[in-house]
C-alpha cells in the first residue's frame, strides 16, 4: 500500500471518528450535568415520552397527601373524635319496673290484670359521679384526637419524603437512560469505523474486538437503564397509591426539577423541634396519660347511685314512693391496679416523647449535613469533575483521529467520562432528596 493510499484512508477515518465522536460527546457534554434549574429540551427527550403534559414533583407529592395510607390515618382521626363524644358523658339513668304477686293465687284466673292481686313498681336509679370523672375522661379523649391529628400531619410529610425520593429516583432513571443511549450511540459509530477500518487494513482485529466489546457493553447498560426506568415508574405509582395519567406506567416522563444549590440552611432548632408533628403528638400522649392517671386516682373518690321508686300495692290504695342511695364499698382494695397502670403509662409517654424528641434533633442535624455536603459534592462535580472529564475525552478524540494515541487510551477516556457523568447524576439526585427533605421538613 502505498503512502498516498495510507494517507488517504486515515483521512476517510479521521472524518468518520469526528462524525462518531459528535455523535458520542457532544450530545453528553451538552445535556448531561446542566445546572440543576434547567429544563431538557425536547430533542434530548425519548419519542416515547408524552412531552406535552409531563408529570412535575407538586403532582406527585400531592397524590402522595391522597393515598391510602393518609386515608387510613384521616379514619382514625374520626375514630378518637368519636370517642370525645363517647368520654363527655354522664352514666346513664337506668329504669327499673317490677310485678309480683299478691297472694297464692298467683296470675291464675286473669290475676295479673287485677289491681287487687298484683304489687307493681316503678324505679329510675343514677350513677353520681364525683372527683371529675367525666372531665378527665373528656380532656384524655381530646389529648388522643389531637395527637391522632398530629399523626395524621406526620403521616403526609412521611408519605411525601417517600414520594419526592421516588420522583427522583424516576427521574435520575430518565435522565440515566438519556445518557446511557448516548453512549451507546457513540460506542456503535465507533464500532461502524472500527469495522471499515479493519477491513481496510489499517486497524487490527484486537483493537476492533475491544471496540465491538463496549459498543455491547453499552448497548447492554442501555437496556439496564430501561429496566431501572421501569422499576422506578412502578415504585412511584405504588407510593402515590393511583395513577397519575391515563397512559401507562412505564410512558410516564418527569419534569426536571432539580432544586437549586441555594437552598438556606438554619433556623431555629428549638422553634423547629417544637412544630415537628411527631413531637406535639407525643406531647399530646403524655397529656392524655396524665388525665387518665387523675382519672385513674380520681376512682378513690366513692360514686354514689341515687334512686327512687313509685311503689303501688295490691291491696293498698296508696302509692309508696322511696327514696334510696347506694355506695360501692372499697374493702380491700383501692384502685391500685388502675393507678400503678396508668402511672406507668405515663412513664412511658414521658420516655417516648423523649424519645421523639431526641431523633428530632439527629433529624435536624442530619438534615443540614447532608444537604451542606450534597451540595458542595454537586458544585465539585459541575465545576470541576464533569468539565475535566468532558475535555480529556474531546482531547482523547482528536487525538485519536490524528493517530496520536492508540484505542485503548480513547476508550479509557470515554469510560472516565461515562463514570463522571452517571456519578454526578448520582450526586445531583442525592442534593435533591436532601434539599426537598428539608424543604418538606422545615416548612410549618
Amino acid at each position: 500500500m502505498s503512502d498516498k493510499r495510507v494517507m488517504s484512508i486515515r483521512q476517510f477515518f479521521s472524518l468518520a471518528a469526528i462524525a462518531a465522536a459528535g455523535v458520542g460527546v457532544g450530545p453528553l457534554s451538552a445535556q448531561t450535568m446542566a445546572p440543576v434549574n434547567s429544563t431538557p429540551s425536547a430533542a434530548q427527550a425519548p419519542a416515547s415520552q408524552d412531552l406535552s403534559a409531563p408529570l412535575g414533583l407538586a403532582e406527585v407529592l400531592e397524590a402522595a397527601r391522597q393515598n391510602l395510607d393518609v386515608r387510613m390515618a384521616q379514619q382514625d382521626v374520626a375514630a378518637t373524635r368519636a370517642d370525645i363524644l363517647a368520654a363527655n358523658r354522664a352514666p346513664l339513668p337506668v329504669l327499673s319496673a317490677k310485678a309480683a304477686s299478691a297472694d297464692q293465687i298467683g296470675l291464675a284466673n286473669g290475676a295479673l290484670t287485677s289491681q287487687r292481686r298484683i304489687d307493681k313498681s316503678l324505679g329510675l336509679d343514677w350513677t353520681w359521679e364525683r372527683g371529675g370523672k367525666r372531665s378527665l375522661r373528656t380532656q384524655a379523649a381530646q389529648s388522643i384526637a389531637a395527637a391522632t391529628q398530629s399523626d395524621l400531619a406526620e403521616i403526609l410529610v412521611l408519605q411525601q419524603l417517600v414520594a419526592k425520593d421516588a420522583f427522583f429516583d424516576l427521574l435520575a432513571a430518565q435522565e440515566r437512560v438519556t445518557h446511557v443511549q448516548a453512549m451507546a450511540q457513540s460506542a456503535k459509530q465507533l464500532a461502524a469505523t472500527a469495522q471499515i477500518r479493519v477491513n481496510a487494513g489499517d486497524l487490527s482485529a484486537q483493537d476492533f474486538s475491544r471496540v465491538e466489546i463496549e459498543a455491547q457493553r453499552a448497548q447492554a447498560d442501555a437496556q439496564s437503564a430501561q429496566l431501572e426506568r421501569q422499576r422506578a415508574a412502578l415504585a412511584l405509582a405504588q407510593i402515590t397509591g393511583r395513577q397519575l395519567r391515563t397512559e401507562p406506567v412505564n410512558a410516564w416522563r418527569l419534569q426536571p426539577q432539580w432544586p437549586s444549590t441555594s437552598v438556606a440552611v438554619g433556623g431555629n432548632a428549638e422553634a423547629w423541634l417544637e412544630a415537628r408533628a411527631d413531637v406535639q403528638a407525643a406531647t399530646q400522649r403524655l397529656l392524655a396519660t396524665q388525665a387518665l392517671l387523675d382519672n385513674a386516682q380520681a376512682q378513690k373518690k366513692l360514686d354514689p347511685t341515687v334512686g327512687v321508686s313509685l311503689d303501688a300495692g295490691a291491696n293498698a290504695s296508696n302509692r309508696l314512693v322511696e327514696l334510696r342511695v347506694q355506695f360501692p364499698l372499697q374493702v380491700g382494695y383501692a384502685y391500685e391496679g388502675e393507678i400503678g397502670r396508668a402511672v406507668a403509662q405515663h412513664a412511658q409517654a414521658q420516655d417516648q416523647l423523649d424519645k421523639v424528641r431526641l431523633a428530632a434533633q439527629g433529624e435536624w442535624m442530619g438534615l443540614q449535613q447532608d444537604l451542606t455536603n450534597s451540595a458542595s459534592r454537586l458544585q465539585g462535580y459541575e465545576t470541576l469533575i464533569l468539565p475535566r472529564a468532558r475535555k480529556v475525552a474531546e482531547q482523547a478524540e482528536l487525538a485519536y483521529t490524528k493517530g496520536a494515541i492508540p484505542l485503548v487510551d480513547l476508550l479509557d477516556a470515554r469510560r472516565t467520562l461515562r463514570a463522571s457523568l452517571l456519578e454526578a447524576l448520582t450526586v445531583q439526585t442525592e442534593f435533591a432528596k436532601a434539599a426537598t427533605a428539608w424543604q418538606l421538613r422545615s416548612r410549618p
